[in-house]
C-alpha cells in the first residue's frame, strides 16, 4: 500500500522545527507558523484561543495536504501587538487551561471513586 507509516503522523524527524515561523512582507503584523506532525484538532482550538485576543484580527489554519502531517497557521495582530507574541499567549493560556481541567478532572475521580 501507499500509505506512510503511522509513526509519521506524530513523530517529528531529526532536524526539523516542531514550529517554524514566516513573516508576512505584504501585511503588517502578520506570520505565518508551520507546526509540524499536527492536525485539525491543534490547529483549531490554537485558532479558537487566538480569537479571544483582542489584539488579534486574523486567525486561521489550513492543513496543505491530507498526507503532509502539518498546519498553517496565520495570525494577524494590531500595532499593540505581533503574531509571535500572541500565539506564546495562546500556548501559555491553553497550557493553563488544560492544567485546570486535569486538576479538576482528577478531583472529580477521586471522589467517584470513594
Amino acid at each position: 500500500m501507499n500509505a506512510p507509516d503511522r509513526y509519521e503522523r506524530f513523530v517529528v524527524p531529526e532536524g526539523v522545527k516542531k514550529v517554524s515561523y514566516e513573516r508576512d512582507t505584504k501585511i503588517m503584523n502578520a506570520a505565518t507558523f508551520t507546526v509540524e506532525r499536527e492536525d485539525h484538532t491543534i490547529g483549531n482550538i490554537v485558532r479558537m484561543q487566538l480569537h479571544r485576543d483582542d489584539n488579534v484580527l486574523f486567525a486561521g489554519y489550513k492543513l496543505p495536504h491530507p498526507l503532509q502531517y502539518k498546519i498553517l497557521l496565520r495570525i494577524q495582530t494590531t500595532s499593540q501587538s505581533s503574531p509571535m507574541q500572541a500565539y506564546n499567549q495562546a500556548i501559555n493560556d491553553l497550557d493553563k487551561e488544560l492544567d485546570h481541567l486535569k486538576s479538576q478532572f482528577e478531583m472529580f475521580s477521586n471522589v467517584w471513586l470513594l
